[in-house]
């Protein structure tokens, strides 16, 4: 049963939200103080997340192959909970986002006058904004159903989770003991889990 058109459209403007935001809001952040080389955040995180936007295209670009496989029914209670998935990922993700302000950054950056941001989400992991996007892009998965999406997730988690243990040494030498405190008592990207 292919994708029924009002959950299609829920998952587009989902998406848009989110992205719309991101760029609207990239526009008033802190000057950065250092930050990785562009070809080393093009490698490990843009190329990724291509790949895995790539992944979840039309499923035609796959033909017959094993990526086209189902991992869970094309069924309505199917779209349903993917959905719920990507819009409580999206609010997590502009939540934390809008928690950070001025101190966010696409990449792996210390901002002039860095601030450690531990209120909201924060409070219970340590990287709100890629468990929210992480879920955004398994709900997602779970609305195509086929077995491209959960490598788009494995894409994702991988890219993700090297860029997060960067941004955790950088952190931790810059803010040092409340740094190794807050990691101490608080889980990367899922509560009392990881």
């Amino acid at each position: 049963m292919p994708m029924p058109a009002l959950f299609a459209y829920a998952l587009r403007l989902t998406w848009l939200v989110v992205l719309g935001y991101w760029f609207w809001s990239a526009r008033s952040v802190k000057r950065a103080t250092s930050q990785e080389p562009f070809v080393v955040r093009l490698l490990a995180y843009w190329l990724p997340l291509l790949a895995a936007v790539l992944l979840l295209g039309p499923g035609e670009w796959f033909g017959q192959s094993l990526l086209r496989e189902q991992f869970v029914p094309h069924a309505t209670p199917v779209y349903a909970i993917g959905l719920a998935l990507a819009i409580g990922g999206a609010a997590l993700a502009i939540h934390a986002r809008v928690l950070l302000g001025r101190n966010w950054s696409a990449t792996v950056q210390l901002k002039h006058d860095h601030e450690l941001i531990q209120s909201g989400p924060y409070r219970w992991v340590r990287h709100p904004i890629y468990t929210g996007f992480l879920m955004l892009f398994l709900g997602n998965a779970v609305m195509v159903g086929d077995w491209r999406g959960l490598l788009a997730v494995a894409i994702v988690f991988a890219s993700f989770w090297r860029k997060l243990r960067l941004e955790e040494r950088w952190l931790g030498e810059h803010f040092g003991p409340a740094y190794q405190a807050y990691r101490a008592r608080t889980k990367a990207l899922i509560p009392s889990l990881l």
